[in-house]
Formats: C-alpha cells, structure tokens, sequence
C-alpha cells in the first residue's frame, strides 16, 4: 500500500512536496516543486513521475510550478483492476482534476509517450484549460493511425499487438529481473547515461508493485479500438505546441510528423536527429532550452 504521505525531498537543490490529489475515481500521487504557472508534466510508459527530474530545476528557477504525477496504475498513484478504467477518456480526466488542483484557470501542459497522447486528447477536448503544450516524442493519434498503414511504422508498432495478449507481456517483461525493462533504459538511449542505475531500479520497483505491470499493459489493451481512439483522432489542438522528437526513436518513426499542420496549426516542430525516444532524458540540455523558450515567449498577435 501506498504511505499516507510523503517526506519532501531534494532534487538538484529544489524542494519537491508530494501530495494527493483526487482524480476521476482514483487518488493521484502527484510531485510539486516551485511556484508561479503551473506545468503539469506526463511521464509514459513504463516510467513515472522521476521521468522528469532534470527539468525540475530549470523549470523552477525559471519561475514556474512544477507539477509531476504519477498517471493512474503507476507508483503510488490509485491502479484500479478494471481494463476499461485505462481508457483515453479517463486518463483526460485526471488531467481535468489536477488543473483544478493547481487553484489556477489555465496551465501548460507537457507529456512524453502516453503521457503526450493524453495530452495531445487533452489539448484538443479542453482549450480552456491550457495554455501552452508541449509534445516529446508523442503522436497524434490521427497521425499515427495513418501511419500504421506504411510498413515501416506498422513494424516498429509491433509490440502493441504482443501487449494484447493477456498474460504473457506481463511475463516477459517482468521475467529475470524485469531484464526487458531494464534493457529499455539502457539499450535503447542513444547517449550514454541517460539513466543511472538508481533511475533504472526505481522504474522496476514502481513496476513490481502488484498490479502495476498488468495496469501499464491496459493503457494498450483499454485504446487498441473503440470510441476513444476514434474522438483523440478527430482531435484538433489549437493551442500553441511545441513538438520535440528524438529522430532516433526505435518505436515510432518521424513519419509521425508529416503534415502536423493539420492537427496542430499552431505548431513547431524541433527534431534531434541523435537523440532516441527518451528525449527528455538523453538531451535535457537541449529540451530544456527549447522548453523554456516557448512557454516564456509572449503570445503571439
């Protein structure tokens, strides 16, 4: 079970609160550090919220909130049994509840994986809510299901096919040690460290708790077909995006961004052609500059 709270702690010499904060149905563990607009920042599969600690500091110092949850199924946050609680619709609606949280009207928003297809759903059923949003290695589900109609993409897509089984994805990923996993933080990186061995084992202790694995699958299982693959495709984001992409991502191809335009009118695209799928994580440097940049510049006219 989960601790009834949290001891602060220090990350790169910011103060980081955990607090609980009530989503659709399920308590939320959420990390805060700093104060002024808040950024609620998603992490993806299989990670949680420490996918985000070297934007912390930047991000604070810059003048903002940070706000880093854990998405439902994941640590410490509420992994309710039923498949059907891991739908998009349901994920969007945590998001809702956090803004609340913040007491604030309108926030930015960054997501990573799944944590940036939640937000790319977000973005487009609730503009008045964000302010800016930010995508890292994401795709539009628009996008994506045209994509998976060429091979190339329809290849690197394979393992969500594999994820619909029931059982066995549990067991080959948690197998020796949970080594697939493991492997994901430091094979599939294209710069070296971007993981120590501490952010490896506090990925795998989140996945070992029980019926976290199985919860982190249904986000697969709950959005392989149905009505809210088909609402997040219709989805238009007006808001002003800021894409960032690891042109080196194993998964997911930089077709993904063709004609972005269309889903986002109102967006710019960086790509980092050394940089793989944990962008944030490879490159802080250099997202972290870009990051700022956009949710510091004035609105446009």
């Amino acid at each position: 079970m989960p601790p009834a709270s949290w001891p602060d702690e220090v990350i790169d010499g910011v103060t980081v609160h955990h607090r609980r904060v009530r989503g659709e149905g399920v308590d939320l563990h959420v990390a805060v550090a700093g104060e002024g607009i808040p950024v609620i920042l998603l992490h993806g599969f299989p990670e949680h919220w420490r996918s985000w600690r070297k934007q912390v500091r930047p991000l604070v110092t810059a003048g903002f909130a940070v706000w880093m949850p854990d998405l439902r199924g994941y640590n410490w946050s509420d992994a309710p049994k039923q498949r059907a609680a891991y739908r998009l619709r349901h994920l969007v609606a945590d998001v809702v509840a956090l803004v609340r949280a913040t007491g604030v009207a309108r926030v930015h928003v960054c997501g990573h994986d799944w944590g940036g297809i939640i937000a790319w759903r977000f973005a487009a059923s609730h503009p008045d809510l964000l302010n800016r949003l930010v995508i890292c290695n994401a795709p539009h589900p628009r996008i994506y299901l045209e994509q998976l109609r060429t091979s190339r993409q329809l290849f690197r897509s394979w393992y969500v096919l594999f994820f619909q089984i029931p059982g066995l994805p549990e067991m080959a990923l948690s197998a020796r040690g949970f080594r697939v996993v493991r492997h994901m933080f430091t094979g599939a990186p294209t710069r070296p460290g971007a993981f120590s061995a501490d952010d490896i084992d506090a990925n795998v202790q989140a996945l070992s708790r029980p019926g976290a694995l199985t919860a982190a699958l249904d986000y697969y299982r709950a959005n392989f077909r149905g009505d809210d693959v088909h609402r997040a495709r219709s989805g238009r984001v007006e808001a002003e995006t800021l894409v960032l992409w690891g042109e080196r991502d194993p998964a997911l191809t930089v077709g993904l961004l063709d004609r972005i335009e269309r889903v986002a009118p109102n967006s710019h695209v960086y790509r980092y052609p050394d940089v793989g799928h944990w962008i944030q994580n490879e490159a802080p440097d250099e997202v972290n500059g870009a990051l700022l940049a956009f949710l510091r510049a004035p609105p446009p006219h």
